[in-house]
């Protein structure tokens, strides 16, 4: 019972024939290597370009402090008391007037390599008055030689640029 072939057909089992398929299926050409590492080349290279900056992208961090300068601004009207929103160096801080004393509701810390400039508020400080209104200012956020502006209008609206 073993694998001999028929005698009546002996064509189909010659060495020559069974040699043709193991030849095929020893390895793989140049031409298949070579798209296979083009392949890899394109996943990685798409990889490399979608890879999100480190700590956002600055318009993001721009956005988000909007974003938190604009709930403040909204505290402020709700609670009719003064909010402050602290920009420092490292970070910024949300803080609210109680009982004749600040209290920080809030502290946030700035992206690596995120450095702020503020102009026209006094003392780093943008308050927003029980009615929502505000000193006009803007922060301007840098990385490198990016940039991002927020602007502070007076009547409370804040505008990412």
């Amino acid at each position: 019972m073993g694998c001999t072939p028929p005698s009546s057909a002996p064509a189909l089992w010659s060495e020559a024939a069974m040699a043709e398929p193991r030849r095929r299926a020893e390895g793989f050409t140049l031409v298949e290597l070579m798209v296979v590492i083009v392949i890899i080349g394109l996943a990685a290279a798409a990889v490399v370009l979608a890879m999100p900056e480190q700590g956002g992208s600055l318009r993001s961090e721009a956005v988000r402090f909007a974003a938190r300068a604009k709930a403040a601004r909204d505290t402020a009207i709700l609670e009719s008391r003064t909010v402050a929103v602290r920009i420092g160096p490292a970070g910024y801080a949300v803080a609210r007037r109680a009982r004749g004393e600040w209290r920080t509701d809030a502290d946030y810390e700035w992206a690596e390599g995120t450095t702020p400039e503020i102009a026209g508020a006094g003392g780093g400080s943008l308050r927003f008055d029980p009615t929502g209104l505000a000193q006009p200012a803007a922060v301007v956020l840098r990385r490198g030689e990016r940039r991002a502006v927020i602007e502070i209008g007076g009547d409370g609206g804040v505008r990412v640029e």
